[in-house]
């Protein structure tokens, strides 16, 4: 079995036994070295353990990693002054950037002589079960088959995963309900029968795409194709033409950028269906349904605009349309009847929209615009000039009502869906995967928003490790409740190290293997900085390289406060993950220390950023109070005809706990993120 089902599976805390186990497996001292190194205890499957087993974790959880430039932090680095702090960085500086030797890692040239004790705090156990090769399939099979059912583009991870089970076991292409991953298949594949699940018009979309992997070119108008891509385009059109899938009308409204395509392809029509396609792209008219939207709306017809919005394009694309005809109606007849014809069916709209309107607190003040593209997240801070000029406000008691009115659309449409399940309490505290594509996957890894508590008596130790490039920097920053920002990075922890946070130097000549880590005190830092409400971590890669092209992890361990055992502790991960994204920054997760509470980020920011502090904060915010408002315990509540607190009478069970369930009953973890997308998309 390849190995990104292996690890796919290891991050669901599942290990995958292949072959027939030996005497040279010798099981009993496997079963204690998994147990010895990492905390993994085996629940179910014990007599399929398999020595390589011990390989896989120390590949998903990492053992060996490299030491960083302070090698006996913490306490090493609180033992030194800020001059001496200084100096080090100074000379390891002018080594490495002013000479040009980046042959070895820094090390400090103050820190004395230091001992670890060895390993003995107590550490959550990883319960994980092992399945035969066979079991192993079935598993990766029906994860598969859920993720294509979601009309939502997948993570890289996701897709890498799909990709790689169609090539290896699907001779026939499977239903897949997300344009943008049938997009990516047959830009990778070049396999033509991808284009039964597309439209005409979803052929720009595949030529963004290629243009941005292919190309690294962000600029859709300016392209500069190969010719054997503007051949490859060239027969998607044809064989689309050939079997009549011509969406005319949202082909208008592209119009420029379908002009600017057949001209760069020299695109000759050869059926007269594709003269009569080409013909109107190059034309001066334009039936678009927005063109005869925005008519409408031009006329100040609110009832007309929605009607062809609605007819042309469905329910969904008025609620993406929502705050410019909200903010235009003059009665509150008007505003009844936009809301009454929003009926659509689309969960995950209507998802986004109830967030996106109960997060939003003040309207009047500069807004921030967040996009998602290329499975990056990009935000963009309206100025002043924006904001002066700005028509689309909508009042927040209509807000209210917006939100309230597709609360109770949302609670319709999934309404008795499953039958009697028990939910338990905690997953109060887990997000839902609304939009998790632009997210990194590995051990541990949660939805956007889920909080995790940080128990009392423990610290959390935020790390990264690379190789492949010289100098990547983990960076945290205070963020006060009206918005004041403090920094903890290279450039500033000299003079702000202590117990409250502890920062173990800036390596930046880490290409054969470097580390940073930080500590952090939740009580401590609280008495040193009572104004800061939460933290937030970064992750970005100061060589300039894009994470893509480089290797490098990134998680967090909760660690006894008073330090045993290496700096890197396998057996107190919480989680590991890698960081592979096309940019050179990420955030990563956050605390929020009014409630001690571990808050996941795990979002690959578009942009070019070498420096933390140089980007944008205030929109991550948002994602602290997500489970506020829609949560897994609440999507499971609305999708139950019953809800029943004895777990023997559910016959859908959803907890965090390690539990196993009759057979015919479905369990769902909190990390089942690809069963949660099904129901979504039911």
């Amino acid at each position: 079995m390849k190995r990104i089902y292996k690890d796919y599976l290891f991050d669901k805390h599942i290990l995958v036994s292949e072959g027939k186990v030996t005497e040279d497996d010798h099981q009993f001292e496997t079963l204690f070295t998994l147990a010895n190194l990492f905390n993994i205890r085996i629940t179910a499957g014990e007599k399929y353990i398999r020595k390589n087993m011990i390989k896989q974790a120390e590949r998903c959880l990492g053992r060996d990693v490299p030491e960083p430039f302070y090698r006996g932090f913490p306490g090493s680095v609180r033992s030194l002054t800020e001059e001496q702090l200084i100096f080090d960085q100074l000379v390891h500086y002018t080594c490495t950037y002013g000479f040009g030797d980046f042959s070895e890692a820094g090390h400090s040239l103050f820190e004395k002589e230091f001992e670890r004790t060895a390993f003995k705090e107590n550490v959550e156990i990883k319960d994980f079960i092992i399945l035969t090769e066979a079991e192993a399939f079935e598993r990766i099979s029906g994860i598969v088959n859920d993720l294509l059912s979601g009309t939502r583009p997948l993570s890289d991870l996701q897709f890498d995963l799909v990709e790689n089970y169609i090539a290896d076991y699907e001779p026939e292409i499977p239903g897949i309900a997300s344009k943008n991953t049938c997009i990516k298949l047959l830009m990778d594949t070049r396999d033509l029968r991808f284009t039964d699940f597309l439209m005409m018009s979803d052929v720009i979309k595949l030529v963004d795409e290629m243009n941005f992997r292919l190309y690294y070119n962000t600029n859709i108008k300016r392209l500069n194709l190969r010719n054997q891509d503007r051949k490859f385009i060239t027969k998607v059109m044809n064989k689309l033409f050939d079997e009549n899938r011509v969406d005319l009308i949202t082909c208008y409204e592209k119009k420029k950028i379908w002009n600017g395509l057949l001209h760069h392809i020299h695109y000759s029509p050869i059926t007269p269906e594709a003269l009569k396609f080409t013909d109107a792209m190059r034309g001066n008219t334009n039936e678009s349904v927005f063109s005869e939207f925005e008519k409408h709306m031009s006329e100040k017809n609110i009832e007309a605009a929605v009607d062809a919005l609605k007819k042309g394009k469905g329910s969904a694309a008025i609620l993406r349309k929502l705050d410019y005809i909200v903010s235009r109606c003059r009665t509150e007849e008007e505003l009844s009847y936009v809301l009454d014809a929003i009926d659509t069916e689309n969960t995950i709209v209507l998802m986004q929209l109830i967030l996106r309107y109960s997060l939003r607190k003040d309207n009047t003040k500069n807004r921030i615009f967040r996009f998602t593209k290329y499975n990056m997240m990009k935000a963009h801070s309206e100025t002043d000039e924006e904001a002066k000029r700005r028509r689309s406000v909508v009042p927040q008691e209509q807000e209210k009502v917006i939100s309230e009115k597709l609360l109770d659309n949302l609670k319709r449409i999934l309404k008795g869906k499953l039958g009697k399940v028990y939910i338990d309490p905690d997953m109060k505290h887990y997000a839902l995967p609304v939009q998790e594509n632009t997210s990194q996957g590995g051990f541990g890894v949660l939805t956007r928003g889920s909080r995790l508590p940080i128990p009392e008596a423990k610290k959390l130790r935020a790390f990264t490790y690379w190789e492949k490039v010289n100098d990547i920097d983990l960076s945290a920053f205070g963020i006060t409740s009206t918005g004041k920002r403090y920094e903890f990075s290279w450039r500033t922890m000299s003079r702000n190290q202590s117990e409250a946070i502890t920062y173990s130097g800036d390596e930046t000549s880490g290409y054969n293997g470097g580390s940073e880590y930080f500590d952090i005190d939740l009580d401590k830092f609280r008495e040193k900085m009572p104004d800061v409400r939460y933290i937030i971590f970064c992750n970005n890669v100061y060589s300039g390289l894009n994470f893509e092209n480089v290797i490098c992890r990134a998680g967090y361990m909760l660690r006894d406060k008073e330090d045993s055992g290496q700096i890197y502790e396998p057996k107190t991960i919480s989680s590991a993950y890698n960081i592979n994204c096309p940019s050179t920054f990420a955030y990563l997760f956050g605390i929020d220390l009014d409630t001690d509470e571990f808050v996941w980020l795990n979002m690959a920011q578009s942009g070019s950023a070498t420096v933390a502090g140089e980007t944008s904060m205030d929109f991550i915010l948002d994602y602290f109070h997500v489970t506020d408002i829609l949560n897994v315990y609440t999507f499971f509540e609305m999708l139950a005809a019953e809800v029943t607190d004895d777990i023997s009478e559910a016959e859908v069970v959803v907890t965090d706990k390690n539990i196993s369930v009759e057979e015919g009953k479905t369990l769902i973890r909190e990390y089942d993120f690809e069963q949660m997308i099904k129901l979504m998309n039911r």
